[in-house]
């Protein structure tokens, strides 16, 4: 069965800086060997996740890249902008407003404090539901 983890934004570091909580996810995945899909909302988001995937630890390194190279199979983590096809993985933190269409056994959604990403999050939920996935909310 699928499973969707929604971490719902509150403390001062991620509220400021949400890209910070997806790192810390893409880092855990990484330790366990997961290979993982980021779905970024924009190129920009996408940008700004390379950058601070490389800088947020600096104990941590997490083989990253922007997806489109011949090479995206064999990395880690793969940050995806619209628009770029990828084959699918088991793991996909889900930063847009849809959910992901292809199969995968877990995603994880980050969702920034202020009240639009909320209501967001409240359709993808039910979406989810809809599909059968077991679903789980975590207060970050």
């Amino acid at each position: 069965m699928s499973r969707a983890d929604f971490y719902l934004i509150d403390k001062p570091r991620f509220r400021e800086q949400p890209l910070l909580l997806v790192c810390e996810l893409a880092k855990r995945a990484f330790a366990t060997q997961q290979s993982t899909l980021i779905l970024a909302r924009d190129h920009a988001q996408a940008e700004a996740l390379d950058e601070l995937l490389w800088a947020f630890d600096e104990d941590a390194f997490i083989p990253h890249q922007l997806a489109g190279d011949d090479d995206d199979a064999d990395t880690a983590v793969l940050i995806v902008p619209p628009g770029v096809d990828t084959p699918e993985r088991p793991l996909v933190i889900n930063l847009r407003e849809n959910c992901p269409d292809g199969r995968c056994e877990r995603v994880l959604e980050v969702v920034a404090a202020d009240p639009a990403e909320r209501d967001g999050s409240r359709l993808r939920w039910r979406e989810y539901q809809r599909r059968g996935f077991e679903l789980h909310k975590n207060d970050m």
